[in-house]
């Protein structure tokens, strides 16, 4: 049997860049669209924080499936100069079972959130888009401004973190990469306020975003609700706009449609899985005054599809350590 490729978080950094990633998980969407895969997660709570399981099956070069376990513990940072977020990925070959490869989750789970966003963004963000209201400015921030830039051609952005010297820290490190005029905002209501695109990416459990923060119009990303107890848009918010979602089951047991469900505002009738809109069998909700929003929880499918595509990038590289786990 062939050996298991180790892949420590450098080599999968220096094997998938964002634009990489923003095609592959764009390819997970479509084939969750046309129902070619198979995904699902497991949640388990300990005492300062917790873990989620999320696998998957794709059918791309090969059927891969990956299983991603991450650890999130939000206290991890101050109190044992730990990452928040630590995890690894099976990737298999779904015809056998082989366990193909190994790979640290971080990086891919930093770039698939932030591709997701963006494939959302290049199917229902206004093509006129020019503005964008960040609202947190940790390591997903920087992802997240990168990635919508791919897809919009931006010219400013209104950042805003409860840290002001991660946000001051962020406009200064990308407004020059990225050829834009970046300005830190005061609150969140005021970076997302005449901004045509919106990301959250917190780790907030009280809403940040209310009716009156977003323009009519505008497209929201919500990253950051992906365990029950987040919530960072408000249900009346929520209600009052066309929501779209990675996973229906998901969003309506982790993200913000939970908390909107939960307050008898919507139901998971009212929703569009944005997998539909990629493989072309639902319309993206039109019309210029009505608010847009990504409900992210974060889809099995775009590990698949980046650790795939890593392992691909490794193998013709001959990067990794080969391990055999049966011997």
């Amino acid at each position: 049997m062939n050996p298991t490729l180790l892949l420590t978080r450098s080599d999968v950094a220096d094997l998938l860049d964002l634009d990489t990633c923003i095609a592959a998980v764009e390819e997970a969407f479509r084939l969750h669209g046309t129902g070619d895969a198979e995904t699902g997660i497991l949640g388990i709570h300990v005492p300062g924080g917790g873990f989620h399981i999320k696998a998957g099956t794709l059918r791309l070069s090969r059927p891969y499936f990956a299983a991603k376990t991450n650890a999130n513990f939000p206290g991890n940072p101050a109190a044992h100069g730990l990452p928040t977020v630590q995890g690894v990925i099976l990737l298999a070959d779904a015809a056998v079972g082989t366990p193909l490869a190994l790979l640290d989750s971080m990086e891919i789970t930093t770039l698939r959130t932030g591709a997701a966003t963006a494939v959302a963004a290049k199917y229902l963000a206004p093509e006129s888009a020019r503005t964008v209201g960040l609202i947190g400015c940790g390591n997903q921030g920087w992802v997240q401004l990168r990635a919508v830039r791919r897809v919009r051609p931006l010219t400013a952005a209104r950042v805003y973190d409860r840290d002001r010297g991660r946000a001051e820290a962020l406009a200064r490190g990308l407004a020059s990469e990225l050829g834009m005029t970046i300005e830190v905002a005061n609150d969140p209501a005021s970076a997302a306020r005449n901004s045509d695109i919106v990301v959250t990416c917190t780790s907030s459990h009280q809403p940040i975003l209310d009716l009156g923060d977003v323009s009519p119009g505008a497209f929201v990303a919500a990253v950051g609700a992906d365990f029950p107890e987040k919530q960072e848009i408000a249900p009346a918010l929520l209600a009052a706009s066309r929501v779209v979602v990675d996973v229906l089951e998901q969003a309506e047991t982790l993200g913000d449609l939970h908390h909107a469900i939960a307050a008898g505002v919507m139901t998971r009738d009212d929703v569009t899985e944005l997998g539909q809109i990629v493989a072309g069998r639902a319309a993206a909700p039109k019309g210029s005054n009505s608010v847009t929003v990504f409900d992210s929880t974060g889809m099995a499918l775009q590990d698949v599809a980046a650790a795939a595509a890593v392992y691909e990038r490794a193998q013709a590289a001959g990067r990794g350590i080969p391990v055999h786990l049966a011997g």
